[in-house]
């Protein structure tokens, strides 16, 4: 028995989450603290982009967590859909409104660094089309798993289209990974995880990494203590049918 077939559990997953969530909740607390601290005072100011490079720091690891999220996500939703796993579904369900916060701050603070660099709150970009493209299609989710007020009494119809929405939706990742290469877009091309080396200062690297820790850990805790809830509701609903 390898160690995820071990936690697909859901009660050694409740004891595991139980530890877990509130050491990721301090780790992210600890880390936003000395990354903002990094990304506010430490951090240089950029010579062409000036304070507004600051933006930055809250961007990129948005959008790092939010398409690495989906992905998780549509792996889980895949392997609810064939197994019939229910840890796997209720972590699809605990981390929707996580990710479309992300995919949410990302387009917000995107627009915040477009109109002084581009002149614009938005223009249809590759980049940006795609990345609201994610948004729907996190939103989407998040309404058809709910679409149904009785899961049990349609079969599951609103799990299983949802799931299907997220595994379609996959191929929306690689478009915006790669979407400043196939197209000519205003967006900037890879600059941190750039071939032959990254094209950011060291000196903005710290803040920026810490950063990206404590958006980690944040979401973490919050996607623990969201299935916490939900296999706890679910205990109550079936101890109530008793």
């Amino acid at each position: 028995m390898n160690i995820f077939t071990y936690f697909a559990n859901p009660l050694r997953f409740q004891k595991l989450a139980r530890i877990v969530w509130p050491i990721s909740m301090l780790l992210s607390l600890i880390l936003f603290g000395f990354g903002l601290n990094e990304a506010l005072f430490t951090s240089p100011v950029d010579y062409q982009q000036g304070e507004t490079v600051r933006i930055m720091y809250v961007h990129v690891p948005a959008a790092w967590w939010a398409l690495a999220l989906y992905s998780m996500m549509a792996i889980a939703a895949l392997t609810a859909f064939v197994w019939k796993h229910t840890l796997a579904d209720l972590f699809c369900n605990a981390a929707a409104p996580v990710g479309a916060t992300l995919t949410a701050i990302c387009l917000i603070t995107g627009s915040l660094w477009g109109k002084p660099m581009w002149g614009a709150w938005w223009v249809w970009d590759a980049r940006l089309t795609s990345m609201l493209i994610l948004f729907f299609l996190y939103l989407g989710y998040i309404v058809l798993r709910n679409a149904f007020d009785d899961q049990h009494s349609d079969n599951g119809r609103g799990e299983k289209a949802s799931q299907l929405l997220l595994i379609i939706g996959l191929i929306n990742i690689p478009i915006i990974k790669f979407s400043v290469e196939w197209w000519n877009t205003l967006h900037q091309g890879e600059t941190v995880f750039k071939k032959g080396g990254s094209a950011l200062d060291p000196s903005m690297m710290p803040a920026l990494f810490l950063m990206a820790g404590g958006t980690f850990f944040l979401c973490l805790s919050l996607i623990l203590l969201r299935i916490l809830t939900a296999i706890a509701l679910k205990k109550l609903q079936n101890s109530q049918k008793v």
